[in-house]
């Protein structure tokens, strides 16, 4: 799976969040450009930030976090390079412990050791 098919198809099956990260990538980028689809994702990250800082519960998001954990053992290399550097490593950057801990305990296994892999630590 290609980056930009995964983009596809991530916006078909999860337009609220896709939306939020919109926003975000316009904000920064100024519009929504396949050339910018590995920049969209960690846009969609940032979006996610923002849903943990405003107490969203993290089963919201289960779905999403799934959603990764099959496409990166499935999606071809390109796939999962994408996951790992510009959704993973920001996902959790920066964001409070305690606001971290309820989506922290629902990330995929898969996923936080990607997570703690680059950062050396988990976030919560």
């Amino acid at each position: 799976m290609s980056v930009l098919e995964m983009y596809s198809e991530f916006r078909s099956e999860f337009p609220n969040i896709a939306t939020k990260a919109d926003e975000i990538h316009i904000e920064f980028w100024g519009s929504l450009d396949p050339e910018y689809t590995y920049s969209w994702f960690e846009s969609l990250a940032k979006a996610l930030h923002r849903e943990m800082h405003n107490g969203v519960e993290a089963t919201t998001y289960k779905g999403v976090f799934e959603y990764f954990r099959k496409a990166y053992l499935f999606g071809g290399d390109e796939a999962k390079n994408c996951i790992d550097v510009s959704f993973t490593e920001n996902l959790f950057w920066r964001v409070q412990p305690e606001k971290a801990i309820e989506y922290w305990s629902i990330f995929p296994d898969l996923l936080k050791g990607l997570y703690v892999n680059f950062h050396n630590r988990t976030p919560a």
